[in-house]
């Protein structure tokens, strides 16, 4: 087929807006919408210190390649990279290294943190522990996201940074909107169109200039423009958030479009949802073990990890 815009040859159908896209017109389409995410949400500002949530897959390197590429040379910004090496045996090491060499040729500084040094144990052994124990609680991603989210904020404003930038995409976004209405976890869910509610100076706030794009869509741009990226999948994938991908996944194929209805109706419903919450008077605290913000005396990641 052919380009809609210029009658090339065409790399990409674009069903949900009836289009066909050369190379060319199918990345700047990426580049103009991320930048309209941007805008929109005025996500980027000037004097902005921001930490870009790296892991060397295809979502975080896109968005620290797109964002460097169309801002990078502003002098009133800069940009950092950081890293979680959570031990995961066989494949985070693979990944480091492809973040590394990503962040030294767009001359961007890069630091790495561990679990090990953190939290005295890589996940791996965490995992093998605890599963032969009484005191398993959730999965594998359970333990793993509350470390990452937990240690990407705290270094994050240990180094300055007064805004977290995340690859997350539009299956991402959605996939956690639909999780969070099944848990019924609606603090969360007020959380998902950009800064929380409830403000605290030890959360640096996160942005997502990828949240209307597909997955796929991202993937394709980064092998456009000749990203080298880690495509393994992680060991420890698992739980109701991989079946809510799949049913989202078969639903877009049936009717195209679906997963932008599904932010769209959100969009529509959060400040309801905030309403709610604000009532709930939701209270962040200083966890008394470690001192990181929390809804409760003790934050769950030391209440999972025994920090």
């Amino acid at each position: 087929m052919k380009c809609s815009k210029c009658g090339k040859k065409a790399v990409f159908h674009r069903k949900y807006e009836g289009s066909y896209l050369c190379r060319n017109h199918f990345v700047k389409s990426i580049e103009s919408k991320a930048k309209k995410t941007i805008r929109k949400g005025k996500m980027i500002e000037r004097g902005d210190r921001i930490a870009f949530a790296l892991s060397g897959g295809k979502d975080s390197s896109a968005v620290l390649y797109l964002v460097n590429k169309v801002l990078g040379e502003r002098k009133d910004l800069e940009f950092f990279a950081i890293s979680i090496d959570e031990g995961i045996p066989r494949y985070r090491k693979e990944s480091l290294k492809i973040a590394g060499k990503l962040c030294k040729k767009l001359g961007i500084k890069h630091h790495v943190f561990s679990f090990r040094k953190e939290f005295g144990e890589d996940l791996s052994e965490k995992v093998r522990k605890i599963r032969k124990s009484d005191a398993w609680e959730g999965t594998a991603c359970t333990y793993c996201g509350l470390a990452r989210r937990w240690l990407l904020n705290k270094k994050a404003r240990e180094l300055g940074a007064n805004k977290i930038a995340f690859g997350m995409n539009l299956d991402d976004e959605i996939q956690g909107i639909v999780m969070d209405y099944l848990r019924g976890d609606l603090v969360r869910l007020s959380r998902m169109g950009g800064e929380p509610i409830v403000r605290n100076e030890l959360f640096v706030p996160r942005i997502k200039p990828f949240r209307e794009i597909p997955e796929k869509e991202i993937g394709l741009y980064a092998i456009l423009i000749g990203l080298e990226i880690h495509e393994d999948e992680c060991p420890y994938l698992e739980g109701p958030r991989f079946r809510v991908r799949d049913f989202l996944n078969d639903l877009e194929a049936e009717s195209p479009g679906t997963k932008f209805s599904v932010l769209k109706t959100f969009e529509k419903l959060l400040p309801s949802v905030r309403g709610i919450v604000k009532k709930e008077s939701v209270r962040i605290v200083k966890c008394s073990e470690c001192g990181e913000p929390s809804s409760q005396r003790v934050c769950k990641t030391c209440e999972l990890w025994g920090k």
